[in-house]
């Protein structure tokens, strides 16, 4: 793996948190450039096995050697699908480690980053779905201001949206610089960088319908993992986290936990110890660790 692709975040504390036996099955549903998958392989016997999930084809670069690891190009949303047809039906533990990985953010011309002047793709697979510069010439103003809003938490959305629809209306919006140019000066000066990143988060979640994804993989854990085995999932911002938070908690996104005719509440998972941030020095030596939170829940 080559560090430049992707320097994997709390990587001792969430493979610990899956509590590996050495003869396990094990799910890296982020494979990435992975860091995590060979961490999970150093502590597996002969036995063992682990799948590994990327949507992303440039992840393929980073294939593992080892008669125990399978990669599956595909979407986490269909865990239970893809692994049915390895002959998998329940799993020790799930490893998660959401959002972008450094490569994507350093590839300029897949356009996940306003340091660069590319086309606005965004597509963690790009060859399916619509890209970042469909969306914006497309989206109605009410939809871009509600993806603003919802997924960057911007609260001038309503200006944006506005600004956007009328500028695509002389011309498509296409490139990065682009997008750039035309939402810069609603923001302060000194905080323009911070304010188009939350603009990129909230169009990269879209395009690639990444809450919908992670609820949709969250759902199917119970049904994966067996007594006793883990879910170890890293979030890097607080609508992922609040999802993973609630899931564990709760086994659901919104509402009251399920109870039985006694008032038990019926949760499939239990939260093992406290949230898990980065220590200082991890920090210090990867920027992108900062906002990283690690929760682990075990299979009632």
């Amino acid at each position: 793996m080559s560090e430049a692709y992707h320097i994997p975040v709390l990587l001792k504390e969430s493979i610990d948190g899956m509590s590996i036996k050495p003869n396990g099955v094990y799910v890296d549903v982020t494979f990435g450039g992975g860091g995590h998958s060979k961490e999970i392989l150093s502590r597996l016997g002969e036995h063992g096995k682990l799948y590994a999930f990327d949507q992303d084809h440039d992840a393929q670069q980073n294939l593992i050697n080892d008669s125990r690891f399978t990669l599956i190009q595909a979407n986490f949303r269909f865990i239970k699908r893809f692994l049915k047809l390895e002959g998998v039906k329940e799993v020790d533990a799930i490893l998660g480690d959401f959002g972008v990985s450094s490569h994507q953010f350093d590839e300029g011309e897949r356009g996940f980053s306003i340091r660069f002047d590319a086309e606005l793709d965004m597509r963690m697979d790009q060859q399916t779905g619509i890209s970042a510069s469909e969306l914006i010439n497309t989206y109605s103003e009410e939809q871009l201001s509600q993806l603003l809003w919802q997924y960057g938490e911007i609260k001038m959305s309503r200006k944006l949206a506005k600004a956007i629809v009328e500028e695509r209306s002389v011309k498509p919006i296409q490139s990065t610089s682009e997008l750039n140019a035309l939402l810069t000066p609603f923001f302060p000066p000194t905080k323009v960088n911070k304010f188009l990143a939350q603009v990129y988060q909230a169009i990269r979640i879209e395009v690639n319908q990444e809450m919908e994804a992670l609820k949709e993989f969250l759902l199917q854990t119970p049904d994966l993992i067996k007594k006793g085995g883990r879910l170890s999932l890293i979030s890097y911002h607080s609508l992922e986290d609040r999802l993973v938070k609630r899931f564990i908690r709760d086994g659901k996104f919104s509402g009251a936990p399920e109870k039985d005719f006694y008032g038990n509440m019926l949760v499939p998972f239990k939260k093992t110890g406290k949230l898990i941030t980065p220590a200082q020095t991890e920090m210090r030596q990867n920027n992108r660790s900062r906002s990283a939170k690690l929760r682990i829940g075990e299979k009632l």
